[in-house]
């Protein structure tokens, strides 16, 4: 029998790259199943957390530097910009949505550990469908909504993240980086109610750390449209260098409407992706860009 060393070698990469992205979700279910049972074992509720917090910052502290030294050892990660999210006080962030947002998970762990703040996010209703994820989303704070809600949780001071193009423009986005927000305003209107300011922002090479399959996405597409299920495959975790780039703040002004302040952010995205991104996206480049 011949053995092709060539063909091994294809073979053991393509396994790479379609078992990684298993790896950062079950890593996602640790972090919040660990959370999880220190919560029920030393029997904190919310009250009792801000009363007994030593043994619960500490377990926190340590969880936030594992994916601190895992964003940096795997993706050289960094954010330019940090300085403009707020040390206190609301305010809305604004994402762009990749194949698989890790990005948006470090630097919530950035915020975390260098403002001392925990964000709270806007996710798809499918997060809650999965095996065990109501667990995960409670201990990540994700809700989806609604828009009361969200003005709620910004009216009481807190931070909040949302990306417009959501599961959407994350499974039929591509590398030439082109917003899918379909005239969505609702996040504008939650920052319009709220009289919070938005903050734009996006990663660099976003789209070349975890890319989905195209082949067939013409079928699948009105499938997902049906469903709102993620029914496209996607492989990766190529340890491509991810920047951050959070943008300057869009300040509240009762003067303009919620669609004119989406159109507004929209503009700010789409600016940061012009400076920052190299279209259309490439493996190679966006790993070399490490060094």
């Amino acid at each position: 029998m011949v053995v092709y060393p060539w063909l091994i070698l294809s073979i053991a990469f393509i396994a790479i790259f379609l078992v990684i992205p298993v790896i950062i979700f079950l890593s996602l279910y640790v972090t919040a199943l660990v959370m999880y049972v220190y919560r029920h074992r030393q029997k904190l509720d919310a009250k009792r957390l801000l009363s007994n917090q030593t043994k619960w910052k500490s377990l926190l502290y340590v969880i936030v530097m594992l994916w601190e030294a895992h964003g940096y050892f795997w993706h050289s990660y960094e954010v330019d910009g940090l300085d403009r999210i707020p040390n206190e006080g609301p305010a809305l962030i604004v994402y762009y949505h990749g194949c698989i947002p890790l990005d948006h998970f470090y630097l919530m762990t950035k915020i975390l550990l260098y403002k001392k703040r925990f964000v709270r996010s806007v996710g798809d209703h499918f997060l809650f469908m999965l095996p065990g994820s109501k667990t995960l989303m409670k201990e990540l704070k994700v809700l989806t909504g609604p828009v009361d809600q969200c003005v709620k949780l910004l009216s009481e001071g807190d931070l909040l993240s949302i990306a417009p193009g959501g599961c959407r423009e994350g499974l039929f986005g591509d590398n030439l980086y082109k917003l899918m927000w379909n005239n969505r305003s609702g996040f504008a209107k939650v920052a319009f109610e709220a009289k919070v300011p938005i903050i734009p922002v996006f990663t660099q090479n976003l789209r070349e750390a975890f890319i989905a399959v195209k082949l067939f996405q013409c079928i699948l597409k009105p499938l997902y449209e049906w469903t709102r299920l993620p029914v496209i495959p996607f492989y990766g975790g190529f340890p491509v260098k991810l920047k951050t780039f959070v943008g300057k703040p869009i300040p509240y002004d009762p003067k303009i409407t919620p669609e004119e302040l989406a159109q507004q952010t929209m503009n700010a995205v789409e600016e940061l992706i012009r400076q920052n991104q190299r279209i259309p996206g490439n493996i190679w480049d966006a790993f070399c860009d490490r060094f």
